[in-house]
């Protein structure tokens, strides 16, 4: 089994960031009129995957915060797929283009709520005397 010492290691994160890649440059051709309404939000919302990911890894101590964190990202890329599908209706993107990124965000989707599903094993148990001083 393949041992997980950072955030970067997961796979999950890995699509996210691939996803970003992707987004960026496809919005690249998306109309000058979208530069600050659906350029920026499709570009923020993928960019918010990765970020709650890793808060997701740094809150694995706290098992609701932990969820918490993957549920926000879950919730990122379901944006992402609303914006994506808005290009889709607008004719920024074709149908090919928007099927390839709407798939990507599905698997993001469905490994991050693998990892909820999964929590316990992604939690980081801290013995109670450590907890009691702190």
């Amino acid at each position: 089994m393949e041992v997980i010492k950072h955030f970067r290691d997961l796979h999950v994160y890995q699509g996210g960031k691939a996803l970003v890649m992707e987004i960026f440059e496809v919005s690249k051709t998306f109309p000058i009129e979208e530069r600050y309404a659906l350029t920026d939000q499709v570009r923020r919302s993928c960019r918010s995957i990765c970020a709650n990911l890793a808060e997701a890894w740094r809150k694995r101590r706290y098992p609701a915060a932990f969820v918490s964190k993957l549920n926000d990202a879950e919730t990122e890329a379901s944006e992402t797929q609303v914006h994506v599908e808005v290009a889709l209706w607008h004719r920024y993107i074709d149908q090919a283009t928007f099927e390839n990124l709407d798939d990507a965000c599905d698997k993001i989707i469905a490994q991050i709520v693998k990892m909820i599903d999964q929590a316990d094993k992604w939690v980081i148990r801290v013995p109670s005397k450590v907890r009691r001083r702190a």
